[in-house]
Formats: C-alpha cells, structure tokens, sequence
C-alpha cells in the first residue's frame, strides 16, 4: 500500500458521505491507497448500495491489514437513517469524527486527513462552540502558525491559489484584525506551499484590503501603515513576494500565470474569485498544521443531500492533493 489517508464524514445530513463514496469509487482502481472512513458504519452501507458503488467496504476493528476501504465509527450511537437536515446528532457526530481524524495524525497512524462538509450553524446550535474546521484543527493540535489556503483551476488547467490572511470574521471586524504579523505569516506559509507543491517558482502576490489598494492613503490607510511594511519584512527574509495590489486586478494577472499564489485579506475577497474559476476543483488545504489536511471547497449542500446528484469532483480533488502532499512529506 502506498499510505494511509483518514476521511471524516462530516454531517451526514448534507452531501459529505455521498461525494466520499463517488469519490472513492471514482479512484479505486488508479491508486492502491488505504483509506480510513471514520463515520456511521450502517448508514455507509446503506449508500453504498443505493448509489450502487460496491465497494469493499470493512470495519476497522479486526482488520488484517490487507483491507483498502475501513470504516470506524468513534460516536457513541449509531445515526437513524432518517435525520432532518442539520440535525444536533449530526452535528455532533461530525464534531466527534473529525476530532478523532485529527489524533489519529498526530499519532502518526494516517498519512493525512481529509474532511468532509460540515455545518458551522448546525454545530453551535448543537451546544458545540466552534468557528470552523480549519481553528478546530488547529486547538487540537497546539498549531498557533496555521493558515487557510484555497486552490482550483479551470477546464484549460489555470491555476489560483488564495492564502487567507483572515478568515471567519464578519465584514466589519477585518480591517481591525488585519495586522502585518498575520499578512507576514499568510505571506511564509503561501512561500512554503508553493514549495510543497514542488512548483519550480515561488511568487507571491499580496492584495489591498481597500478599493484600489488605497489610493495611496485616501481610501483607506492599511495598506500603507500594516500590508507593505509586512511585505517589505517577508521580502527582507528572502520572500519572492510583492504588493499589496489592487485586488481587483490582480486576480487577473495571478490567472494569467503572473504569480503562483495571492495573499488576501478576507475571506470572499480570496474565494469568490476562486470558486468562479475553480469551483468542482476547488480545495481547502490547512497549512501550518503539524499533518496533512485538506477538504473540499464546499458545504452540506443540504438542498441535494439524498438525492445521488452529488459532484465528487472536489473532494477527489482533495484526495489527489493529499496524496501528492504525503508522496512528498514522505
């Protein structure tokens, strides 16, 4: 076998064990990889029959060790079949695999980690207080250094790949959360990807955070008091690395090959050109954590969750990354 990756379901109520099965099936017979489901056993079996997949799928307890397809269920109950779409049991069973993923990683025992959907909303209100799976990672495994990294192309093989110097937070926070220690570390961590992924340059594009970069100071001082001082330091420490841009162009030239990866300061700033671009390709990728994880770029999709119209494209997107990162690691 060539590694072993970990899958968390995530919430079960939305398209996560549907995209994971296509995906899985898509791939069976073009890697001899070991992957770890860690999920509800019983409702995998019954998708697995419905979406007439077949395949081989066994628990993880009492494996011999020749087995591609283990499931492992670390929740405490097994889920009904007939949950409601952001169901708290949901909830809680994402929150539950996904922890379980993660110290199986830092155990050594998985190669890298890959999660599926979950739904923030759902969580919370499920009594869980959580921000998002990228944070949650990151508490679990004592990582202060991480960063969000979105990456996609489109159907002619271009490239985008977005660093998020902020990621959570309601619009009116940014500019208050923006400092040069964040746009510096979202400018290391876009320069060590770049050489994660092998890629022959390292060029690193900052945005503005402000319409036209701030005109020079007159819509907006940030760039000129916190983003350039940062890329000024980043670049002193040897950082291929320029800016800050007007985002609005440079999202183009960063297309057209340009630069190999865009530091934003928020979050739809980053992703929304991104998912136009890259969105059944699209993958979230946690840089700075201590293992591999990386996700597909999107959510529940509780509007088709059930139906079997799901697109696995992006969480094989996700599993083709993670199996390039761990090559290379290894």
């Amino acid at each position: 076998m060539t590694g072993r990756i970990g899958i968390s379901l995530g919430d079960v109520t939305g398209i996560g064990p549907e995209v994971t099965l296509k995906a899985l099936a898509a791939g069976a017979d073009a890697d001899d990889w070991r992957y770890l489901l860690i999920g509800d056993p019983a409702l995998l079996d019954r998708l697995n029959r419905a979406l007439g997949l077949e395949l081989p799928l066994r628990p993880l307890a009492g494996s011999s060790g020749d087995e591609r397809f283990l499931v492992h269920n670390p929740f405490v109950e097994s889920l009904p079949d007939d949950l409601a779409a952001g169901s708290p049991v949901a909830a809680k069973a994402a929150v539950a695999w996904l922890a379980d993923g993660a110290a199986r990683c830092l155990r050594q025992e998985l190669d890298a980690l890959i999660t599926a959907p979950v739904n923030k909303e759902s969580i919370i209100r499920s009594g869980q207080p959580f921000i998002g799976q990228t944070e949650f990672l990151s508490q679990l495994a004592g990582a202060e250094r991480t960063g969000m990294m979105l990456l996609g192309h489109d159907d002619r093989g271009r490239w985008l790949r977005v660093v998020l110097a902020t990621t959570h937070l309601p619009l009116r926070f940014v500019a208050d959360y923006i400092t040069g220690a964040k746009v510096e570390l979202a400018i290391e961590l876009a320069s060590q990807a770049c050489a994660d992924l092998g890629l022959p340059r390292h060029r690193v594009a900052v945005c503005g955070l402000n319409p036209h970069a701030g005109e020079g100071g007159e819509l907006g001082s940030e760039e000129i008091e916190i983003i350039a001082p940062a890329v000024q330091a980043a670049r002193a420490r040897g950082a291929d690395v320029a800016g800050p841009f007007a985002a609005d162009a440079l999202f183009h030239d960063v297309f057209r090959g340009d630069y190999e990866i865009v530091v934003a300061m928020y979050h739809d700033q980053g992703l929304a050109p991104l998912k136009m671009i890259g969105f059944e390709t699209g993958v979230n990728w946690t840089l700075g954590l201590p293992f591999i994880r990386t996700s597909p770029d999107h959510g529940t999709a509780y509007n088709i969750a059930g139906k079997g119209v799901a697109n696995p494209s992006s969480m094989r997107s996700a599993i083709q990354l993670a199996q390039q990162l761990a090559r290379a690691k290894r």
